[in-house]
């Protein structure tokens, strides 16, 4: 298929597509051979500087726009999207690694739902009247930021992008989207899809490029109102500097290490699966993962029985492949991230119960597979606390309660989080015990566009989805309005 790609390959500035001012370009790769798949312009400083002004030029009439015009326009991109879902599928798979059975029941029916609740939200923002002073009308309406930079990851990148563009465009503003240099081209293909539908030009620009060039600017540039990032605790951290110089408001949805516990009264069965997919879905490149594995330790030696046997009998393959479960990770350098920490988890004593390595299977040998890892460790061993973004699993056992919930919380992240228990009063009560922004509970890694996304800590702030969302792509502004028209009367001559 790398062969067949005939998808947008330029930049998306202004509804023109464009090579990039330096002339350079990015080698896109195939993650499960290693092949090059294409090459896209490179965005730099000077890309973004563009791509922000025709933003602001574009913004104040698709801000004054009736919003039911911008839903109407994001639903027909929704149907575009449905319409070529094959497409889409398989490009997800030949860029990111994604299987296609995961790309076909998950990434694009989820890419299309948040196209079409957002575009049904477009005109469901409401403002508020207050009780205040009597003689006073005081209402509050939420007004659009203007130009917003949205920073895409690479794990999940059709995805991530309807959730960056619908409540971003539905609230009104315009929009300059840097998708990831290692995974760009489902985002290309939906702003060449939006300019089919009817968007204005200039109201979605898309500028792929790298971190400390295309990014950094986006971060810094003075006339971009509001940064909505996805990536690396680190990272974060650095547009939060960067973003100071006019104050923007941030969304940062950043790392996790998410407990999942499961307790002695869980469905064994039920707790086994839903781990195995906490954890190995996509290869583990889930902020949201559940890579902790806390086991009940009356339960402990019968789950693990189950629970490698599972992992033992992933298929890992060509991700366009319809038997395959497990793809290959998204880069060399990610890759190469995994297998170290399987070195440092055997260094600190830690035990590989299950992979650890790259596969046997002379077929996968090109591609940057590594096996589905089952790590024993000490809750306080590198390999518990940092994020590994991997197919990589830490268990440990506890004995009630009180010590699950002081483990769980003991991380500096607090995004996703899970437990499996059959006692309903213990549910509640971890649900509001443990400090992150989700808790599932007996299941793991459901999302839905009406459902608040983010975490809490070194997670991040600010929200995706939902009228959440909405608020954190708007600002308030309260008017009053003298009624009666009253002198002060400290002011009466």
């Amino acid at each position: 298929m790398a062969e067949a790609y005939k998808g947008p390959t330029q930049l998306m500035i202004g509804g023109q597509w464009v090579d990039g001012v330096r002339g350079q370009t990015i080698d896109v790769l195939n993650p499960f051979n290693a092949t090059k798949i294409t090459a896209i312009a490179e965005a730099t400083e000077e890309d973004v500087d563009l791509a922000v002004a025709v933003a602001k030029a574009a913004f104040p009439a698709w801000a004054k726009m009736a919003a039911h015009d911008r839903g109407a326009l994001m639903l027909k991109l929704a149907d575009a999207i449905e319409a070529r879902a094959e497409e889409f599928i398989a490009l997800e798979a030949l860029d990111t690694g994604h299987p296609v059975m995961d790309a076909r029941r998950l990434d694009v029916p989820r890419t299309v739902l948040c196209f079409r609740y957002f575009g049904g939200m477009a005109d469901k923002l409401q403002g508020d009247v207050l009780p205040v002073d009597a003689g006073f009308l005081n209402y509050v309406k939420r007004e659009p930021i203007g130009v917003v930079g949205q920073i895409v990851p690479w794990n999940f990148p059709l995805m991530f992008t309807s959730w960056k563009l619908g409540p971003a465009l539905a609230a009104g503003n315009t929009v300059v989207m840097k998708p990831s240099e290692l995974t760009p081209l489902s985002t290309l293909r939906i702003a060449e899809l939006a300019l089919e539908v009817g968007f204005p030009p200039g109201v979605l620009n898309v500028v792929p490029g790298y971190g400390h060039t295309a990014g950094a600017r986006i971060a810094e540039h003075p006339d971009i109102g509001k940064i909505s990032f996805t990536g690396s605790t680190a990272t974060g951290r650095s547009i939060v500097k960067a973003s100071a110089g006019n104050l923007k408001k941030l969304q940062l949805e950043l790392g996790g290490k998410g407990p999942n516990i499961v307790f002695e009264d869980a469905n064994i069965p039920m707790a086994v699966g839903g781990s195995a997919f906490a954890i190995f879905h996509n290869q583990g490149q889930a902020c949201i993962a559940g890579s902790r594995l806390m086991l009940h330790e009356s339960i402990a030696d019968a789950f693990l029985e189950k629970f490698i046997g599972l992992a033992k009998s992933i298929r890992l393959g060509d991700p366009l492949s319809a038997e395959t479960e497990l793809g290959p990770l998204t880069s060399k350098m990610h890759l190469d991230r995994v297998l170290a920490y399987c070195d440092v988890a055997v260094e600190q004593g830690g035990e590989i119960l299950c992979g650890g390595k790259v596969p046997d299977d002379p077929a996968l040998a090109d591609g940057y597979f590594v096996e589905p890892t089952i790590v024993r460790a000490k809750a306080t061993d590198q390999v518990s606390c940092e994020e590994v973004f991997g197919p990589f699993v830490v268990v440990t056992t506890f004995k009630d309660d009180e010590e699950a919930l002081a483990e769980a919380n003991n991380t500096a992240y607090g995004l996703g989080s899970g437990l499996w228990t059959n006692n309903l009063t213990r549910a509640h009560r971890f649900a509001d015990g443990i400090h992150a922004g989700m808790v599932w509970i007996n299941s793991y890694k459901r999302v839905h566009p009406a459902s608040p996304f983010g975490g809490f800590g070194e997670s991040g702030y600010g929200r995706e989805m939902g009228f959440e969302a909405m608020r954190e792509y708007t600002q308030p502004k309260s008017v009053w309005v003298n009624v009666d028209a009253q002198i002060p009367p400290f002011y009466q001559r």
